[in-house]
């Protein structure tokens, strides 16, 4: 059984259900991506198993414990959520927006002390912010400044970290200087990475779980070659795609895809030999 887990659990807003009945798995020490059309509640279910929103129906746990009984500063020593679009860090320096990521530890006056220090400065040396610390943030780049998020994360020395859509407004390559620190984060210390991405091969390129979700429901959940198929792709984005092999990591790789308006109309998934040498390149 994993550490985390969601049973039945049903969010809306109003009278509106946004995830409904889903129950879903978060495997341990692993890379889950979420991926899906557009509204269909991907954001909403991170939000609710992050607390950041209630949940109406169901359950979510975590090591036993519904998160919805936890007390707040004990949750939050075990899971952090870099949200979609963070909040404003305007007039804050580096290295004050990520000593934030230590308020689940602070008493009294919530002065920082020595080991506060310490985990602060490991935090951005590991996500190669250090260098910034006296810099405002505001004066970083999108690619630094998103490292320098996922640092005050890392502050917070939790086991589990959610992002929604971490890549949003990046370059190719911030994007990539951001997934591959959050896959060295998985595979050195162990952590249990948790995040929505729209770039299909993205998802499959970093993950070791897919979870493809339509309507607020699950469409399937397991490894990349099970979920990056033609037939799920076809009904969770209404696309029509030839699947290949990525030749750099053996991954599956999503090569072209079609909007589906003829069902009598399927591209079929490429022989690997077929799959031209500079594809994902």
């Amino acid at each position: 059984m994993s550490r985390l887990y969601t049973e039945n659990l049903s969010v809306g807003y109003g009278e509106r259900r946004i995830v409904k009945q889903l129950s879903a798995d978060i495997p341990d020490q692993q890379i889950t991506t979420i991926i899906g059309a557009n509204g269909c509640g991907k954001s909403t279910l991170l939000k609710a198993m992050t607390r950041i929103i209630a949940h109406q129906e169901g359950t979510i746990l975590l090591d036993g414990k519904q998160i919805i009984k936890e007390d707040t500063k004990a949750l939050a020593r075990k899971m952090a959520i870099l949200p979609q679009s963070p909040e404003s860090a305007s007039g804050l320096t580096v290295g004050e927006l990520v000593s934030y990521g230590r308020f689940p530890y602070q008493k009294g006056f919530g002065r920082l002390t020595s080991r506060d220090h310490d985990v602060i400065d490991w935090a951005m040396e590991v996500t190669g912010t250090l260098e910034f610390k006296q810099r405002p943030v505001d004066a970083l780049s999108g690619g630094q400044r998103q490292r320098v998020w996922i640092a005050m994360a890392l502050a917070q020395e939790t086991e589990i970290i959610f992002l929604d859509e971490p890549t949003t407004y990046l370059d190719l390559a911030h994007q990539l200087e951001v997934l591959e620190l959050l896959q060295k984060l998985n595979q050195e210390q162990g952590r249990t990475i948790v995040m929505v991405l729209h770039d299909l091969n993205q998802a499959a390129r970093f993950a070791d779980h897919i979870i493809a979700m339509k309507d607020g429901e699950i469409v399937r959940a397991g490894s990349c070659e099970s979920v990056i198929t033609p037939d799920v792709l076809r009904e969770v984005f209404h696309i029509d795609a030839a699947i290949g092999k990525d030749p750099r990591t053996g991954k599956p790789m999503c090569l072209t895809y079609n909007l589906v308006k003829d069902e009598s109309t399927v591209l079929h998934a490429v022989p690997e030999e077929r799959i031209p040498v500079s594809a994902g390149a």
